[in-house]
């Protein structure tokens, strides 16, 4: 593996449940990212040949790949494999993400969750629960001397609508959208009402647990397709980085090449 081709531009890719990330990094710093939606696996390609099109043009590129959807990421993995040789790296594989862990032995832990926290501590230096809202929603506890602790893991807004539609006799299956109040006057707004406000809930009690472990409360930082939607306005979210997860393999290639951890940029 050569460790150097990481030293100027990459690409970072997130493969999640629904949706592939690509980020473009210069120096270590994040200037470029586009999404495509998993279903369409001619986008999630066209995607990545856009994108090492344009890095082929300023020399050999390379790339970072972190999963947790192994069947997609074989994919991607193949379509890159014989353009970039010993130029693709593979997260916790060739390059183990920068964040102390307190976890049981067996745990198998998401690296979406351990590149935000490694994200989230490189730009706070304090304790914080970082809050991913995507297919599933994870709240995580991070200390304050950078150790990821793990945390809760609840279905995401999609999940929770076709659970209802699915599980049920009657209930619709239907769009998201945020509630225009507490009472839904009618079924699809009870739902949305229900579903909006059961994630806010549940993340409002969690960092209460937190806060009541750590004796201080941690600050929050939200990330995720549906964080805009959650927790908007949300006097309990302290900082919303869209990009979180793009912006800790950031983190773990600045470390990985003797770097140090520098910092993300982010908002």
């Amino acid at each position: 593996m050569n460790l150097q081709s990481l030293r100027s531009e990459f690409l970072g890719i997130c493969v999640g449940n629904s949706s592939t990330r690509l980020g473009t990094f210069a120096g270590g710093t994040l200037t470029d990212s586009h999404i495509a939606a998993n279903s369409d696996p001619t986008a999630v390609a066209q995607m990545l040949d856009q994108a090492l099109a344009d890095l082929d043009r300023g020399g050999e590129p390379a790339a970072v790949i972190a999963t947790v959807n192994p069947d997609q990421s074989s994919r991607i993995d193949a379509q890159l494999r014989g353009r970039l040789s010993n130029r693709l790296f593979h997260v916790e594989e060739d390059l183990p993400i920068p964040i102390g862990r307190q976890l049981d032995p067996e745990a198998i832990i998401g690296q979406d969750r351990l590149l935000n926290a490694a994200a989230a501590y490189e730009v706070l230096q304090q304790a914080c629960v970082v809050v991913d809202a995507g297919t599933a929603i994870t709240v995580d506890y991070i200390d304050g001397a950078g150790t990821y602790h793990g945390g809760a893991i609840a279905p995401g807004v999609r999940l929770m609508l076709e659970a209802l539609h699915a599980g049920t006799a009657q209930l619709p299956r239907i769009t998201w959208q945020k509630p225009r109040e507490p009472i839904g006057h009618n079924t699809t707004e009870a739902i949305r009402t229900g579903i909006f406000h059961c994630l806010r809930g549940l993340v409002h009690e969690m960092v209460e647990q937190y806060a009541t472990i750590a004796g201080a409360f941690p600050m929050v930082v939200v990330t995720g397709g549906d964080s805009p939607m959650l927790f908007k306005d949300d006097p309990l979210v302290d900082r919303r980085i869209p990009h979180l997860t793009l912006l800790g393999i950031g983190v773990t290639v600045r470390v990985a090449t003797g770097n140090g951890p520098g910092r993300n940029g982010a908002p």
